[in-house]
């Protein structure tokens, strides 16, 4: 689960520290209220969109008086923010950050995450901030300290105050810089996060060393330990199709292609859209009902799916291990009864009752295209939705 900016900012207050003052709003009409819990003018505003970026696309601007805050709030909330992340497409800009107007002295960059191939976590940080760590990394890798710590201990204040002293914090500012990367390396596990960024942690002339841009990821699988992160989750954090997939009990991840696709498995899902683009199509969507569905969720992973205007065929690849293939069969067979579905439908069915399976769909009269392998059915759906 990703964190817009100030939700990430509130975190990282939560744990010690400090952030600009600033409020949120939604409408330009908003505007004064939010300049007021921020403290006056000037202050900075800033999309809040699921993208790095947002400043060299126009998602960040300085304003001094609520005249010219409410057009810049107006447009902003009108556009759609268009970066490197989001694809030429973009996304809708919903609301803005509200944020008191520091003065910057120096910016780092600092993060958390872990690293796979120490199977450790580690703090990553670079002596210049505000700009993204990718680019750095490939222009100036000399730049960037990676420090490894052990996940027991929590990163130790003698590696937080080496990692201070590499960036060059000037003296008067160190022991407060070493408290606060203590306090993100253990806000970092105290969340589950995978990543916690702060981009530019900047030393400013009224605050001393500050989160002025946050990026927090949780993991998913961990959320069930921390009710309190789903109550900061904002309704767009997810497409409609997303958010609907949470409350069914399955995984959902909308794409660009034609082809939709439903599995059961995250791997068997990946193999799936592998071979659907090598046989020349494109998914529509990344759909893992999981290995417990009942014909209720496969049913309306059929609607999600559907309401896709783009898919012109349907892939349904079950390998039945604990979900039955009857089930599964059962599931399609009253979807496409109760939805009248009218684009092609490939069934691949392999496993437990898939004779059984194989039979409801036969016996159903509804014309299922069916397959008895994977490169087949590929094969099969792409052939369709060309057609």
């Amino acid at each position: 689960m990703r964190l817009l900016e100030w939700q990430a900012k509130k975190l990282l207050f939560e744990w010690g520290l400090p952030v600009p003052k600033g409020a949120v709003l939604k409408r330009p009409a908003q505007l004064a209220q939010a300049v007021r819990k921020a403290g006056g003018f000037p202050v900075i505003l800033k999309v809040q969109v699921y993208a790095g970026g947002r400043g060299k696309a126009g998602g960040i601007q300085k304003v001094a008086n609520l005249a010219k805050g409410k057009t810049i709030a107006k447009d902003l909330l009108a556009k759609r923010l268009v970066t490197p992340q989001t694809g030429p497409e973009g996304v809708a800009v919903k609301s803005l950050l509200v944020e008191q107007g520091l003065t910057i002295l120096k910016e780092f960059y600092v993060s958390v995450l872990i690293d796979r191939s120490r199977q450790m976590p580690v703090i990553v940080a670079a002596r210049e901030g505000g700009m993204a760590i990718e680019e750095l990394a490939k222009e100036h890798p000399e730049e960037i300290l990676t420090t490894p710590f052990d996940p027991f201990l929590g990163l130790l204040s003698h590696q937080a105050r080496r990692i201070v002293g590499w960036l060059g914090i000037p003296t008067e500012h160190r022991e407060a810089a070493t408290r606060q990367l203590v306090k993100l390396a253990k806000g970092f596990f105290s969340t589950d996060a995978t990543l916690v960024e702060v981009n530019p942690w900047a030393l400013t002339k009224e605050l001393g060393m500050t989160a002025l841009d946050g990026k927090i990821t949780v993991d998913d699988n961990a959320l069930y330990r921390y009710p309190a992160l789903e109550k900061i989750k904002t309704a767009d954090a997810d497409t409609p199709s997303e958010a609907k997939s949470r409350v069914i009990g399955i995984n959902y991840v909308g794409l660009n292609g034609t082809i939709g696709c439903m599995v059961n498995g995250a791997g068997l899902a990946m193999a799936t859209m592998d071979l659907i683009k090598l046989h020349g199509g494109d998914p529509a969507n990344f759909l893992d009902v999981g290995g417990g569905a009942n014909a209720a969720q496969v049913r309306e992973a059929f609607k999600l799916i559907l309401a896709d205007k783009n898919v012109k065929a349907v892939l349904v690849n079950i390998f039945g291990g604990i979900m039955k293939c009857d089930v599964i069969a059962q599931g399609i067979i009253e979807a496409a009864k109760s939805m009248r579905i009218k684009v092609p439908l490939v069934v691949r069915l392999e496993g437990t009752n898939v004779d059984a399976g194989r039979k409801m769909l036969k016996d159903s009269g509804l014309g299922f295209l069916t397959a008895g392998d994977m490169d087949e059915a590929a094969k099969k759906v792409v052939q369709a939705a060309k057609n």
